[in-house]
């Protein structure tokens, strides 16, 4: 489970709740008919700009910010080297048993195809298309909640502008000025909240996971074309060296020598 995504939520509302009550009172900030404009005019709107079965994807694409995903790349290169270590040792075909035992669907694919002859130029057109396709569902994602953080705030806005207008109406009565004035800005509040406390987050925290996932394909890409060229397993080392960060670099050299000691 990802605590990070879970300590947000909670510490973002608990900030809120403890703002609210040090001032005030929380019922102030509770109106059916705002909830109804903010939540239920962006709900409807995005009925109109995307299908409902891909609406749907919604809850799943959610669910999956509270699970930790796993894209090590050291663990990436590992195996990689692992592989190629195999296949220097023992050929490409000694690979085909190897890699049944991977749980990297991406990985198993471009394995079978340099193990099955495939030329080396068609495995990478054939993966390339694959990651291309891939970060297009996850911009798709990302959409989908950027799309819902630029309406919440306009909903809000519409909502105080009724207000507004209904409380202009009522100019003859002073004493209702305030309240009116109060829940007229109590929608403005539930847009900004929505976008900014779930939607925004969400599409970030999706966008970082698409960008670290693409990163360790990328890695597997190359070194499973490397893996087919018959490179070294220290040059391919070398080269996927390139795709890290300084600080995974040396990482990645401690990991080395501990494995030639």
């Amino acid at each position: 489970m990802d605590i990070t995504t879970i300590a947000g939520i909670i510490a973002g509302i608990a900030f809120i709740i403890v703002g609210i009550s040090l001032n005030g009172t929380l019922g102030n900030f509770y109106d059916l008919p705002s909830i109804m404009i903010t939540v239920g005019g962006t709900t409807a709107a995005m009925l109109i700009a995307y299908p409902i079965r891909k609406l749907a994807e919604v809850l799943n694409i959610t669910k999956s910010l509270f699970v930790v995903r796993s894209f090590n790349l050291q663990e990436a290169i590992s195996r990689i080297i692992d592989l190629a270590n195999i296949a220097r040792k023992e050929g490409l075909l000694a690979l085909e048993e190897a890699v049944y035992a991977l749980d990297e669907p991406f990985l198993q694919k471009g394995i079978l195809l340099i193990v099955d002859g495939t030329d080396p130029e068609l495995v990478r057109n054939i993966l390339e298309t694959e990651l291309s396709f891939l970060e297009e569902r996850h911009q798709q994602g990302q959409g989908i909640f950027e799309t819902a953080a630029s309406l919440a705030p306009g909903f809000g806005m519409i909502g105080t502008l009724i207000g507004l207008i209904n409380m202009l109406k009522s100019l003859n009565d002073p004493s209702s000025l305030g309240p009116g004035m109060s829940v007229a800005l109590v929608t403005t509040f539930y847009g900004s909240l929505i976008a900014n406390l779930f939607c925004i987050p969400v599409a970030r925290k999706l966008r970082y996971n698409s960008s670290r996932e693409m990163l360790v394909k990328e890695i597997m890409l190359e070194g499973i074309l490397s893996i087919q060229a018959g490179e070294n397993p220290r040059i391919i080392e070398e080269k996927l060296k390139a795709f890290l960060p300084p600080k995974e670099r040396i990482l990645r050299e401690e990991i080395s020598q501990e494995g030639d000691e």
